[in-house]
């Protein structure tokens, strides 16, 4: 069993492993986190509702109504959603790497790389895999009257959905593709800066750590939690753009609608206070700390088990390759 599992990983090319790595270090940063996200998203979309009992209040209240699986409504959607993102976040982020260290050898491989291949990777995965981030937020919006209570407890008279394929299907029939995209300007935003800074914060601390302690867990998780910090802090009032824009179709008719980012980002300041764009945010420390730590840990355990080379050995390799395919084409 060992023999035919090493032929596999063998097998597979660098990128597919990357993938694999990705894939799981996302899905097990965001179930060990989906509470805190839980809470985090009905403090920035249900304001009068939770944010006003606090955090030990909203965490108290959800536990009353909707019990412990209140705290992961929604988590299927966003773990659907999170396995591909971080699959093809990681992935190409090392694809955009290489691919600038190959053609613009110039830029060197110090933070800027890095900082540039993390933004076009972030805008990257949230273009492919933006309709299930939605759909997980208007899952994680609908609050359950009571524990007892059956889908019809939501409150008032807000769009009720019995799970991901029909929020799918009910957003795409009210809005089509574009329905499915409601927000996205403000993630692509927000993740471009975010994405950028949380690769490069994470790598230029890795930099600084004596070779001795570079492949300690606990190093890795303090590096990350660092990155993951700091680079939320830049773009957090984005996300609150975002998820309003998102769930604003759920709530009463009588808001005004949210249209453009910079708008809705006024709009907010001036009718909710400009705290609101900080709303939620001390819980995403909490969140974002344990997330990224979690999340890049797992990922370059997992790229160690997969036999992944370092990425100078992977550029290296790829750069032979070529050079040879060259060769081969002009000796023939």
């Amino acid at each position: 069993m060992n023999a035919s599992m090493d032929g596999v990983i063998e097998a597979m090319p660098v990128f597919a492993k990357e993938l694999v790595a990705g894939g799981i270090a996302g899905g097990v940063a965001k179930t060990a986190v989906a509470p805190l996200e839980r809470v985090k998203i009905l403090f920035q979309t249900r304001r009068a509702e939770f944010q006003s009992i606090g955090l030990f209040g909203s965490i108290r209240k959800i536990a009353k109504t909707e019990g412990l699986l209140g705290f992961y409504r929604g988590n299927g959607a966003s773990v659907a959603r999170i396995i591909p993102y971080a699959a093809l976040h990681y992935m190409t982020y090392e694809e955009y790497r290489r691919w600038i260290i190959h053609w613009f050898p110039d830029v060197g491989r110090g933070p800027v790389l890095d900082l540039v291949a993390g933004s076009f990777a972030g805008g990257t995965a949230v273009l492919f895999t933006y309709p299930l981030d939605l759909v997980r937020t208007k899952l994680a919006y609908q609050v359950v009257g009571s524990s007892s209570s059956s889908v019809k407890g939501v409150l008032g008279s807000e769009q009720v959905y019995r799970g991901i394929l029909d929020c799918f299907s009910t957003t795409y029939k009210e809005a089509g593709i574009r329905g499915l995209y409601r927000g996205v300007a403000p993630s692509l935003y927000g993740i471009f800066p975010y994405a950028g800074l949380k690769f490069y914060f994470y790598e230029e601390m890795k930099r600084h750590v004596p070779e001795e302690h570079k492949k300690d867990i606990a190093v890795k998780l303090v590096c990350g939690s660092v990155a993951g910090l700091l680079g939320q802090t830049f773009t957090y009032p984005l996300d609150v753009v975002r998820r309003q824009m998102q769930v604003q179709r759920l709530t009463a008719c009588n808001r005004a609608e949210l249209k453009g980012t910079v708008e809705a980002l006024v709009m907010i300041a001036k009718r909710q206070g400009w705290k609101q764009l900080f709303s939620g945010l001390s819980i995403n420390y909490i969140r974002v700390v344990p997330s990224v730590a979690i999340g890049f840990t797992v990922y370059d355990v997992m790229k160690s088990n997969l036999r992944v080379p370092s990425r100078d050995e992977a550029g290296i390799e790829v750069e032979l390759k070529e050079r040879s395919s060259h060769a081969s084409s002009l000796h023939s």
